[in-house]
């Protein structure tokens, strides 16, 4: 179940608001002009596949989404845990690209296909974390900044579109604020602690 955390963005954030409920999740983010939708999931396809097996399964979805958009370039991104003494690494170079605050040209639209990631949305002196898990269809507007967390052990299947086949160019802002937010880890640790109670 999706998640959704507001916080300020003071040097020390507050917490405005965190919700599980997806009417109030859908709601809070259209305040932004973003959008939450849910696709139903694959579970074949919930722990990885090939590009083609999984924009195959969601062709019908996929192809909505572009004609409602005018995407012009879907692309499957994805990181699994692989035992290999190279994944330590391998995984902390692809957090540490997205963990840095900036925008896009572009829409930044994202299908969990499987696993999770937290996009962290910076409007108007709030911080909103979405924390997207399998079946979440997360669009986000050109020129939001924002950043996406996707933890220490990345273990996610996504379907990417872009309106140019350029594909992820991140604009830097500069701004330290994804420093002073709870990360992916804090934030599912947290969560788990809350459900077992």
């Amino acid at each position: 179940m999706t998640q959704l955390t507001v916080y300020t963005d003071a040097e020390i954030p507050e917490t405005l608001l965190q919700t599980e409920d997806a009417d109030d999740i859908t709601a809070t983010l259209k305040e932004i002009d973003v959008r939450l939708r849910q696709w139903e999931v694959v579970e074949a396809l919930a722990s990885g596949g090939t590009q083609e097996e999984i924009l195959g399964a969601y062709r019908d979805q996929v192809a909505r989404v572009v004609a409602e958009e005018g995407y012009t370039f879907v692309d499957v991104a994805q990181l699994h845990p692989d035992g290999s003494p190279e994944w330590p690494a391998k995984a902390r170079g692809a957090r540490e690209k997205f963990l840095t605050e900036h925008t896009h040209d572009d829409d930044e639209v994202r299908f969990f296909v499987g696993g999770s990631g937290i996009f962290y949305l910076h409007v108007a002196g709030k911080v909103y974390a979405v924390l997207c898990e399998a079946g979440d269809l997360l669009s986000v507007p050109a020129d939001t900044t924002h950043w996406f967390d996707m933890g220490t052990d990345p273990d996610f299947t996504a379907i990417r579109f872009f309106h140019d086949d350029d594909g992820w160019v991140g604009n830097f802002t500069g701004d330290p604020v994804s420093s002073r937010i709870p990360d992916f880890d804090t934030t599912v640790s947290r969560r788990a602690a809350r459900h077992s109670r």
